[in-house]
C-alpha cells in the first residue's frame, strides 16, 4: 500500500536533482589528512615488511600472522584511497584556473597512479613516492592560499615529513 502511495506521489511531484558547488560548503580545505594518510601507507608497508611468518605453522600462530597481515594490508589500501579522495576534493573544489600551478594536472595524476600502485603491492618505494607527491600537493595548496610553508618531521614511527604553514 505504501509503495503504491509513494509511487503515485513521485509521479505527481517528481523529485528534483539538487547540487552543490563543492563537497565542503564551508570552504575549509586542508591537505593535512591526505598527508597523514600517505604517511600511514608508508607505516603499513614498514609493518608488513617487519612481519615475521611463524616458523612452525601451528594454527594459532598462523592465524595471528594472517590476521596481522590482513589488517595492515587493509589499512594500507584504505589510506591510499583516502589520499586519492582528499586530493580529488581539493583539486576539484578548491583549485581554480587563477590559483592553480601549471603542473597541477600532472601532480594529481601522479598521486592517483602512485596511490593505486601503493594499494596493489607491498611497495615501499611507491609509498615513499606517494608521501613525496602528497607533500608537493600540500605545498601547491598553501602557495595558492598565499601561505609560506616548511617541511617538518612527522615525529611518527614511519619517519617522513609533513608540509605545514610556516607561521
Amino acid at each position: 500500500m505504501f509503495r503504491h502511495a509513494f509511487s503515485l506521489l513521485n509521479r505527481l511531484l517528481p523529485a528534483e536533482d539538487a547540487s552543490a558547488h563543492c563537497d565542503i560548503p564551508c570552504g575549509i580545505y586542508d591537505p593535512h589528512l591526505a598527508q597523514l594518510a600517505a604517511l600511514s601507507v608508508v607505516r603499513m608497508n614498514q609493518m608488513i615488511n617487519d612481519l615475521q611468518p611463524p616458523s612452525a605453522m601451528e594454527k594459532s600462530e598462523r592465524d595471528k600472522y594472517m590476521h596481522a597481515l590482513a589488517r595492515f594490508t587493509q589499512v594500507k589500501e584504505e589510506h591510499a584511497e583516502l589520499v586519492k579522495h582528499e586530493v580529488r576534493i581539493i583539486r576539484g573544489d578548491f583549485f581554480k584556473p587563477e590559483n592553480s600551478p601549471e603542473n597541477l594536472g600532472q601532480l594529481v595524476d601522479g598521486i592517483m597512479k602512485t596511490a593505486s600502485k601503493a594499494r596493489q603491492n607491498i611497495d615501499m618505494d611507491a609509498a615513499q613516492q606517494l608521501l613525496q607527491l602528497t607533500n608537493e600537493f600540500a605545498e601547491a595548496f598553501w602557495k595558492a592560499k598565499g601561505v609560506e610553508t616548511k617541511r617538518q618531521s612527522s615525529n611518527q614511527a614511519a619517519g617522513g615529513e609533513y608540509v605545514v604553514p610556516s607561521n
